[in-house]
């Protein structure tokens, strides 16, 4: 409920073989600014207790893991490896003089 979090999804989750400790990487919707996205991270990390406690509530399990947030970078590269192909598929689309048919014969350069 904390309004500096914005619509967080959560994208992967590691825990450690002890259960110890969970990293958790997560995006948040409309945050492309970095010190954005740290702020919601410093808050979700001093809310990882009160967290906890709910998981506690919910799962049946002996321990619960400490909880770590992080911000999963793989979406934003996705995202620019995806620009960076279209990229190269539209310059690629420019350079070619169009679909060629395998019965075509160069044209003569004699006189």
């Amino acid at each position: 409920k904390d309004p500096r979090v914005g619509l967080v999804t959560i994208t992967a989750v590691d825990v450690s073989r002890d259960v110890g400790h969970a990293k958790i990487f997560m995006t948040v919707m409309g945050q492309d600014n970095a010190e954005d996205i740290a702020q919601t991270i410093k808050v979700l990390n001093a809310a990882a207790g009160f967290l906890r406690m709910q998981l506690a509530r919910e799962m049946k399990l002996r321990s619960v893991p400490q909880l770590h947030f992080h911000y999963d970078e793989s979406v934003v590269r996705g995202a620019h490896l995806s620009a960076l192909i279209e990229r190269a598929v539209a310059q690629d689309s420019q350079h070619q003089e169009g679909p060629a048919s395998p019965d075509a014969k160069p044209e003569s350069t004699e006189e």
